[in-house]
């Protein structure tokens, strides 16, 4: 293919991440990291860069939700016609899973710019008859099943990542870690060095960690590591790298990339304290802003701001457009999102009140509950004025917990209703 093969004349960046956001269309990405992802992609695109994306077909999706009567989270797949929007490309990899021989096809999405700028997306996929019916399953779902199938899915990603790219010809200048998940392309890099030399592989890698509690990374026990993976590489070496009872994505990546950032000042601040001695850079979150501008805003910034599109950075003279060109914008907005809660959950909502929305993954530590903490004074405050609040939002089918904050939300509302 004509991209591709314009892509082979310069080394490339090669961005390997679980999720990627690219459509609606393609249900292949679970919440923030995948958004990010995904704007990420579109921005290299924009800024005409030598670029390559790496992930996992996801050929069920993450999950469909539905919430029961008593606001329980119930989990259905959600499948997708992967030939309507990806060009199947001829060549395959294998990886060892289990000491079984897996083989890996891809799947190609192209992303075109409105600069004219193109990147590559693979999407890897183990579903062909050649596998068992358990290895076709890999690449399933996003993020599904136990330890041992998560394990799976990251060596397709990471060592099967590495393998494609080689046999697909690119000469890769550097390898982007994009969370742990993907953090065995650096374990495959090591493997194809002579005398296994780290210092090598550390000049070739980059990692962004975007976890900020212990419990978010993941971390694989040496004996499931043994069974599933192999030996890659020595034990003790594998254990130097990735920790000596547990073969943890974040520390592996850590301690093979020569660069490493946080996606904010705090969050880097807050992943220097759970890895002491490691020197983690920050680089805050962005979005990219053509995608995330409503269509009533394009239009003012299209009028006041030409240009805005390709060059984000003159938003700053958005204090040129007028007021009531802004609060237009807005509330023709608002009226689109009231008419979308209305047309999934037949509520009819106020577009002269004030509304707070929360659309993130429900979990934890990104506390979807915060407003109901002290009823009492929401109470007080809504004397001054109504105000109406939206969520949205999945839990990960394992989060129990998460799980229980959509249901205390369902259910407070009601009483507040009441």
């Amino acid at each position: 293919m004509e991209v591709l093969q314009k892509l082979r004349q310069e080394p490339v960046i090669a961005y390997f991440s679980m999720e990627i956001a690219l459509s609606n269309d393609i249900p292949t990405y679970s919440g923030g990291l995948g958004i990010l992802a995904g704007d990420t992609v579109r921005s290299a695109a924009d800024l005409l860069l030598p670029f390559v994306a790496v992930t996992i077909l996801s050929r069920k999706g993450y999950f469909r939700q539905e919430l029961t009567p008593d606001g329980w989270q119930v989990e259905h797949p959600m499948e997708w016609e992967v030939e309507k929007f990806l060009t199947p490309l001829p060549t395959t990899v294998e990886v060892e899973i289990e000491r079984r021989k897996v083989k890996v096809r891809t799947w190609l999405y192209t992303l075109v710019s409105v600069t004219g700028g193109v990147v590559p997306v693979f999407f890897l996929d183990t579903d062909l008859p050649e596998n068992t019916p358990e290895d076709r399953a890999i690449t399933d779902y996003l993020y599904g099943g136990d330890r041992r199938y998560r394990l799976k899915q990251e060596i397709v990603l990471g060592i099967g990542g590495v393998r494609l790219l080689k046999a697909l010809d690119f000469e890769v200048r550097k390898y982007h870690i994009n969370e742990g998940h993907a953090a065995l392309a650096t374990v495959e890099l090591l493997r194809q060095e002579k005398n296994l030399n780290p210092e090598a592989v550390r000049a070739r890698c980059v990692f962004t960690t975007h976890t900020p509690v212990e419990a978010g990374h993941d971390k694989f026990h040496h004996d499931l590591v043994q069974e599933v993976l192999g030996e890659p590489i020595p034990l003790p070496l594998l254990k130097q790298l990735g920790g000596e009872e547990y073969l943890n994505m974040t520390l592996l990546a850590l301690n093979l990339s020569g660069y490493v950032n946080g996606v904010a000042k705090r969050h880097s601040e807050v992943s220097r304290h759970m890895f002491p001695g490691y020197d983690i850079h920050s680089i805050t979150n962005g979005v990219h802003g053509f995608t995330w501008t409503s269509e009533s805003f394009r239009k003012i910034f299209d009028e006041y701001i030409p240009g805005w599109a390709h060059e984000p950075g003159l938003l700053v003279r958005a204090d040129v457009i007028p007021d009531e060109k802004v609060w237009e914008a807005h509330q023709t907005e608002k009226r689109k999102l009231l008419a979308f809660v209305k047309e999934k959950t037949g509520i009819t909502m106020d577009e002269n009140t004030f509304t707070m929305g929360f659309a993130r993954r429900m979990t934890s530590y990104k506390r979807p509950h915060f407003v109901f903490t002290d009823l009492q004074r929401l109470r007080k405050v809504k004397r001054k004025g109504a105000i109406q609040l939206i969520f949205a939002g999945k839990a990960h089918p394992q989060d129990f917990e998460g799980k229980k904050l959509i249901q205390e939300i369902i259910l407070q509302a009601r009483e507040l209703q009441s």
